[in-house]
């Protein structure tokens, strides 16, 4: 995995946990979604980006 990929990765889970915190600590339960939809998404990502080194090597 590409150092730049992984690191856009692991900064949308974290982008996506802040958002989830900051959701729930407002009482926002769209913010709190969106976070957690964008976590998932960078964890998807993360996790497709592995499986292709795995094909790779």
């Amino acid at each position: 995995m590409g150092i730049g990929k992984k690191s856009k990765n692991i900064g949308k889970i974290a982008e996506g946990k802040t958002k989830e915190t900051v959701g729930r600590a407002v009482g926002n339960e769209s913010l709190e979604g969106k976070g957690r939809a964008q976590k998932m998404k960078g964890k998807v990502k993360q996790a497709v980006e592995k499986g292709k080194d795995t094909f790779r090597h």
